[in-house]
């Protein structure tokens, strides 16, 4: 029986503008098909409940914060979230931060855990963007650093946007290091300053990019000594996707998942995933690169 700890909750795939349905059934599909292979069964599942708004306000502004609950947020900066604001869509992000909490324990008692969504590094302190609200693996860092479960941070970003957000959250915390490795060409096109910032030419392939991040990650762990990682694991590097302008294979894409949880196992660093983007037009593809992830982590871990 693996102990793959995942955070699912239909109000995930849920209520969302008959426009972003689409991207947003994979948050069914995936547990869905883990469930189908026998990867996982039902009780690898667990469904997060509601943070507390002091865990919330550790990483975001206050008026900002209520604003969202209160669902008062100008339409000028609703539309920069992409999203039109409702009582439901506050629920769903929320309970999407507390799933990446709560998979920072089951990360420290089993090496690692996943939040089917999540992935959220375009929100900001005192701002939404991208469909983005709030930033889960910000807020979870935050938790970790108050309670003292964490001395130091590695953030790991793979999707193929940059985590402006989580650069910009983490901008003077020393305990936090952000690495976003991403598009050069790609959204956000007023970028943040990372600790570590490699941008990428359109159609980077696969060599190119795995050698890069082989290179990278190896002497990150050596320098930083982080105690906690967060992975960041956006599938929208992917040739096949629509937004993406990157050129990498779903077999480049699960080796550069491999070698990610190859680091963490070598240097005993528990580590949280965070599914991030993926907007192939064949959701099948987005569906297999994500469970990929799930398959190599069970592989390494269990």
């Amino acid at each position: 029986m693996t102990n793959l700890k995942i955070a699912y909750d239909p109000i995930y795939a849920h209520p969302l503008p008959e426009g972003h349905r689409f991207p947003m059934l994979k948050y069914e599909l995936i547990p869905a098909q883990l469930l189908h292979e026998g990867l996982i069964s039902e009780e690898n599942l667990f469904s997060p409940g509601l943070p507390e708004e002091e865990v919330i306000l550790l990483t975001h502004d206050k008026t900002y914060w209520e604003q969202l609950r209160d669902l008062t947020l100008p339409p000028r900066e609703q539309r920069r979230t992409g999203f039109p604001l409702s009582a439901k869509l506050i629920e769903r992000e929320i309970r999407i931060a507390k799933g990446t909490i709560d998979g920072c324990h089951y990360a420290k008692e089993f090496g690692v855990a996943f939040n089917v969504a999540g992935g959220t590094h375009h929100a900001g302190t005192n701002w939404g963007e991208g469909f983005c609200l709030l930033n889960d693996q910000a807020i979870a860092a935050n938790y970790l650093l108050i309670n003292k479960l964490a001395t130091s941070i590695l953030i790991i970003d793979l999707d193929v946007h940059q985590g402006n957000g989580t650069a910009q959250i983490f901008e003077n915390n020393p305990k936090v290091f952000t690495f976003s490795m991403h598009g050069a060409n790609n959204f956000p096109f007023r970028k943040e300053r990372s600790d570590l910032d490699l941008p990428l030419p359109d159609d980077t392939g696969d060599d190119e990019y795995l050698g890069l991040l082989k290179e990278t990650l190896s002497r990150l762990i050596r320098q930083q000594h982080p105690d906690f990682i967060f992975y960041l694991s956006g599938v929208d590097v992917l040739a096949s996707d629509k937004l993406g302008k990157m050129a990498l294979s779903k077999a480049a894409c699960k080796e550069r998942d491999r070698f990610v949880f190859e680091q963490c196992i070598m240097n005993k660093i528990p580590v949280q995933v965070s599914m991030g983007g993926g907007y192939s037009p064949n959701i099948k593809d987005i569906v297999e690169a994500h469970c990929n992830t799930y398959r190599v982590a069970n592989e390494l871990y269990f």
